[in-house]
């Protein structure tokens, strides 16, 4: 029922945080646009974390080259990348292009990506967790959450298999 002509809604006090388990928003604040700023030279140069690298891929519409970093789960010889972030713009480019190129110091590769299944993508989302402390605070799951949990997880942060495409570019 909408208050009468006139009257003066009453003040309700509104909540940002989050409440119980529920994952963090992503917002590309200040901060984290800085930070990328830091991060994105280090990493072409090879100077950051051994699992961070820079990722480039062709826009979906522009045909333009983006990068950002991003970090790398690699087990059993094969290597995952995934978004903690969820659908961000370059996931949905390396969805659209098949394949991203990955950067560290001067080694550069092109590598075909293939998405997977939200059930098969739970292990490697585990050890993306359990590898990466930065970004537990998106994720509404915790190390000790059942598959169930983890399974419904999934679909909110992609996960690509990489595949080498060719040799390594400028080694």
């Amino acid at each position: 029922m909408a208050a009468p002509r006139g009257a003066v809604a009453a003040y309700v006090p509104v909540y940002y945080g989050r409440m119980g388990n529920e994952p963090k928003p992503y917002r590309k604040s200040y901060w984290r646009r800085a930070l990328n700023l830091i991060v994105r030279p280090l990493a072409r140069l090879g100077l950051t974390g051994p699992r961070t690298h820079l990722l480039t891929v062709p826009g979906r519409k522009s045909g333009r080259l983006w990068s950002t970093p991003v970090s790398i789960v690699e087990e059993d010889g094969c290597r995952w990348l995934v978004a903690p972030y969820g659908d961000r713009n370059w996931v949905k480019n390396a969805r659209a292009a098949g394949w991203v190129q990955l950067q560290r110091g001067r080694r550069r590769e092109r590598l075909e990506v293939q998405e997977l299944s939200a059930q098969d993508a739970v292990p490697v989302l585990r050890e993306y967790y359990r590898l990466g402390r930065v970004t537990r605070p998106f994720f509404g799951v915790s190390l000790t959450s059942p598959d169930e949990a983890w399974l419904a997880e999934a679909p909110r942060h992609p996960v690509f298999r990489l595949t080498p495409t060719a040799s390594r570019i400028g080694e």
